[in-house]
């Protein structure tokens, strides 16, 4: 049990004694009467815990990416490989999807998550924001500021935008504070904003976020910012009274980055509140590497310096359903589902070769916990999974209703967060033949049909904005537009999804456009709408949207044994299908884009598995290997592949 039940009733003593009396409660080490503290000792260099000096080496494990039937797990294999903390950022996106509609509970737990550190002996270090990046669409903004406030000015004073940001720290850090350390909580420190050097360099905004945190939080609670080096991005990221941390990975000097931490604090503790044991990755590109003993003497040089520091991440996780954003450099580029980063514990849970290199370095520094250290866990072969196609895009979207503007409407004016919506008009006129169509502000992806015939498919992310197509007068042309993560971080992370701009055909401005929404992050509604679909197509009528099986649904059912140790975690194998989305018992594993790489396989959490019959779905837009019923198939294996080919 790992102590977890022990420390669950001392945890629930406190709460209780907190809530009824605003009683300070104290370790069971301590007089009951000794206050709890965690601060700075500007004079020495050091955090100061309980009076005591105390540095902390922890490790980024994002709650919203991991399920939380699996936090006790993945929380106490932290603290088996010595580490003394967690580090987690808090999305707002996740807890507010809709204006007002605010939720805390089950995965979205948040307290319950905290609670589960302290059960694990993990202090906190809770990075608010509210803005995090971590790769997430918008950063973890609600894309509804979008849908309200076309114009607001996201991360300044921008009297809209913090009186959003005010609702909801009104709502967020009340629930935070009685898990501070002073309260008797793990939180032993909290960020404000992330990495605002690279941000609009607003002080205005920076320490209105701070009062609002004393306001809630307190006025003795640690407070810190994270900022890369370079004197810009410290200067435009230090907020007075708070205090100035840096960012760096293995291929910086950690002398030369304390040094830079220095010119804006010259008192205080060393502190790297991101040190990466690999990077991000996206489709497209070959998967980030870093070698595991460069990691283990990387850590090894920065606590030698006595510096407190956070590996980010030490378990990356997923980022499920749609949640994974995007980056704009020379090009737009899309994440993958996959978090796994190379941290020391792989996506699914396991520790990998970097896990004991890790242990060892820091058991020079700070004791280690005693007790058996993890193990790769056994994962589930479930073979093959034959899939059926039920419909295709165009008849499933029939049964849907649809919204009409005589110019399209972006995502965020339909009042959709993600997935794919369907554009709809009539080309009234003759055109040449070819002819060219133009969707200059497409985001991001749109597979484009004439006369429900698939003519080609336009993409931001490889800059091809135009299609040459054959067209006749009243033919019917259709864009399924998809969404593939919003702008995650830099000054353009304002990214409406959808058409943002007219279309245009040759010389003509198409007009009056209908516009349907498929339900794709609704289960509930997307599985009624499915069930209607065979009442359109009675046989002979090929179910398929396309010829190749693309801009298709398809479906299937496996078996897990009813007996232990099932149900497994297992991973989704898609040969031969091209890009899509994956469902398993409604719950949505996230995009899948096997040939683009250089992610090959899903993650399926055991936790969502079922012992008997399990339901899998498919939303496949390019093409699938459905030449035969026999070819018609994925796989469950044993085996993640997240290091496959790429076209670069």
């Amino acid at each position: 049990m790992k102590g977890g039940t022990i420390r669950r009733w001392i945890l629930f003593l406190w709460l209780v004694i907190a809530i009824l009396g605003g009683v300070k409660t104290a370790d069971s080490g301590q007089p009951s009467d000794t206050p709890r503290s965690f601060t700075i000792d500007y004079r020495n260099n050091q955090f100061l815990k309980d009076g005591q000096p105390f540095r902390y080496v922890s490790g980024s494990i994002h709650y919203f990416r991991v399920l939380a039937k699996n936090w006790h797990d993945r929380l106490w294999k932290l603290r088996m490989a010595g580490f003394n903390a967690v580090q987690t950022v808090v999305e707002w996106a996740f807890h507010e999807p809709e204006p007002g509609q605010y939720r805390f509970s089950g995965d979205q737990d948040l307290e319950q998550y905290l609670r589960t550190a302290y059960e694990e002996d993990l202090l906190v270090i809770l990075r608010v924001g509210p803005y995090i990046c971590a790769e997430r669409d918008m950063g973890g903004f609600p894309y509804w500021l979008l849908k309200l406030h076309p114009d607001i000015q996201l991360r300044t004073s921008d009297p809209v935008f913090l009186k959003h940001v005010d609702t909801w720290l009104s709502v967020l850090l009340p629930r935070i504070r009685p898990l501070l350390y002073e309260n008797g909580g793990p939180i032993i420190s909290v960020q404000v904003e992330n990495e605002y050097g690279g941000g609009p360099c607003d002080f205005q905004y920076t320490t209105h976020l701070r009062d609002q945190f004393r306001h809630y939080l307190g006025p003795s609670v640690v407070l810190f910012t994270v900022d890369s080096s370079g004197s810009h991005n410290l200067r435009c990221g230090k907020i007075p009274e708070v205090y100035a941390t840096v960012d760096f990975g293995l291929d910086a000097d950690p002398k030369h980055m304390f040094e830079q931490q220095r010119l804006f604090e010259p008192e205080g503790p060393l502190v790297n509140s991101e040190f990466y044991p690999g990077w991000i990755d996206h489709w497209g590109e070959p998967h980030h590497k870093t070698d595991p003993e460069l990691l283990a003497n990387g850590l090894d040089a920065i606590l030698a310096f006595n510096a407190s520091v956070n590996m980010y991440v030490f378990h990356g996780g997923t980022s499920f359903g749609f949640t994974a954003g995007s980056n704009i450099g020379a090009k737009f580029q899309s994440c993958p589902t996959s978090y796994d980063y190379d941290a020391p514990v792989s996506e699914a849970g396991d520790p990998t070769i970097k896990y004991p290199l890790l242990r060892e370095v820091i058991g020079n520094y700070l004791p280690l916990p005693p007790g058996q250290l993890p193990t790769p866990s056994a994962k589930g072969v479930y073979g093959a999974v034959q899939m059926r196609a039920e419909g295709g895009v165009m008849s499933w979207s029939s049964l849907l209703p649809s919204h009409s503007s005589p110019w399209p409407l972006t995502f965020e004016q339909l009042g959709v967060p993600s997935g794919i919506v369907v554009y709809s008009t009539t080309i009234p006129y003759r055109s040449p033949d070819p002819v060219r169509l133009s969707l200059p502000g497409l985001h991001d992806r749109a597979y484009v049909l004439v006369d429900n015939r698939l003519a080609g498919v336009v993409a931001r992310e490889g800059d091809l904005y135009t299609l040459p197509i054959s067209t006749r007068p009243n033919a019917t042309l259709d864009l399924v537009v998809e969404s593939q993560g919003r702008i995650s971080v830099g000054p353009r992370l304002k990214d409406f999804k959808g058409l943002t701009a007219n279309v245009t055909l040759g010389h003509h401005m198409l007009k009056n456009w209908k516009m349907t929404i498929l339900p794709l992050t609704n289960t509930t509604f997307l599985r009624a709408t499915l069930a209607r679909l065979p009442q359109l197509l009675p046989q002979p009528l090929t179910p398929l949207g396309t010829p190749a099986g693309g801009l298709t649904i398809y479906s299937g059912t496996f078996h897990i044994p009813n007996q232990d140790p099932h149900p497994l975690d297992t991973f989704l194998k898609l040969d031969g299908w091209t890009k899509g989305v994956a469902w398993v018992n409604d719950f949505c594993l996230g995009r899948y884009w096997p040939g683009m790489g250089p992610q090959v396989t899903l993650y399926v959490p055991g936790a969502i598995l079922q012992r008997g019959v399990n339901e899998l779905l498919l939303l496949e837009l390019e093409a699938a290997p459905c030449h035969t019923s026999y070819t018609c198939n994925v796989m469950l294996q044993d085996q993640h592949l997240i290091d496959g080919p790429t076209p670069l």
